[in-house]
């Protein structure tokens, strides 16, 4: 995709959404005087989208990204060390220009970061993870592949996204 076609996807995506977007970020601050500078990188960080086309919901997907700004906004403000999301790494991976060394850099050390948290998770709950959030695998689905009651799929990825949190902290203070 050309340089132009992402800009005109922003463009639209802009005209269609920019006052939602700038509703829902001036809401979730404290200080709404960030609101702008949070609406531009928002936009900066739809212009690495590759296959624009792919974004079933362009306004959901906008609004997807503003809450992890939103969230990394919030851990700045608070002196608090950044977490590494499954999510939004894998989002970005997608998106990434491979052009950019500092930001394939930068995706690859968080990645390595999310291969060892992984690497001590227990097994079920490891493989659970895997199949929801990366192979998007309804609850349903994953319990009848293992075999497990749905209830106790929400278990193991409950106890999955709690061992993440906890070992990303440790991770991020080493």
């Amino acid at each position: 995709m050309s340089n132009q076609d992402r800009k005109s996807f922003v463009a639209t995506i802009a005209e269609r959404h920019g006052g939602r977007l700038r509703r829902f970020l001036s809401q979730r601050l404290r200080n709404r005087a960030d609101t702008p500078d949070l609406v531009q990188e928002v936009y900066l960080r739809l212009l690495r989208v590759e296959r624009h086309e792919e974004i079933r919901s362009p306004e959901a997907y906008l609004i997807t990204v503003a809450s992890h700004l939103l969230r990394e906004h919030s851990l700045r403000q608070n002196g608090a060390p950044a977490t590494v999301d499954i999510d939004e790494l894998v989002a970005d991976l997608h998106t990434l220009p491979e052009d950019d060394p500092a930001m394939l850099a930068d995706a690859q050390q968080r990645l390595k970061k999310i291969e060892r948290v992984l690497e001590k998770m227990p097994p079920k709950a490891h493989a659970v993870l895997l199949m929801h959030r990366r192979d998007g695998f309804s609850l349903d689905e994953i319990a009848g592949r293992l075999g497990v009651s749905r209830s106790m799929v929400k278990k193991y990825l409950s106890r999955a996204l709690s061992v993440c949190r906890q070992r990303f902290e440790q991770l991020n203070r080493e």
